[in-house]
């Protein structure tokens, strides 16, 4: 039994009998009063994210979660096929269980999360970043790189990114899978 003293951002917790993962938190102390915690909570089946106020030192059960790493073998129409590098079993994942499904590139390690207790997928998470080909994208004018202004280009995966108008189809992009930002062009 752990308290809301051990809470940090990434910490699974059993919250009304449903798996939560904490997205944010702030001990407060205010000058007349007992201390509490704010937190804000997803739940790992549904997405949803509620705010949540502990009492400072209130008990908590932590969940143990596992990270496996599965590399990505193919899509199919109702989901996405991986396998484990170790034991080369394979598993089936549906699309919304996967953040950032439309960078999924085969071949990619991704680290898939299972509860510990009784084996449930809870979540397929992507690396940070990918490197992806553009395909398409219209042409920009050349000298026209002063301003920070973007287009929108088709990468391999079939996904749309805002880049930078000096980007042309068949460059290598960085492309952030938390977000589906541009980082950077890649050599």
């Amino acid at each position: 039994m752990a308290n809301t003293s051990d809470f940090r951002t990434g910490l699974c917790i059993e919250f009304k009998n449903e798996l939560y993962k904490v997205v944010d938190f702030q001990h407060v102390k205010p000058g007349k009063g007992a201390a509490y915690v704010r937190s804000k909570l997803k739940n790992l089946k549904t997405g949803k994210v509620i705010d949540n106020t502990f009492d400072a030192g209130e008990k908590i059960d932590i969940a143990r979660i596992e990270r496996r790493p599965y590399q990505f073998l193919y899509k199919e129409d109702n989901g996405y096929h991986f396998m484990n590098s170790q034991t080369f079993d394979q598993i089936f994942i549906e699309e919304n269980l996967i953040e950032g499904f439309e960078f999924l590139k085969e071949g990619i390690t991704c680290e898939i999360v299972f509860h510990a207790d009784n084996e449930t997928l809870l979540s397929c998470e992507l690396p940070t970043s990918v490197d992806l080909e553009v395909t398409y994208t219209e042409p920009g004018l050349r000298g026209d790189t002063a301003t920070n202004t973007l287009k929108p280009a088709t990468v391999e995966t079939g996904a749309i990114v805002r880049v930078p108008l000096f980007i042309e189809a068949g460059t290598r992009i960085r492309v952030d899978t938390r977000n589906g930002a541009y980082m950077e062009r890649v050599k």
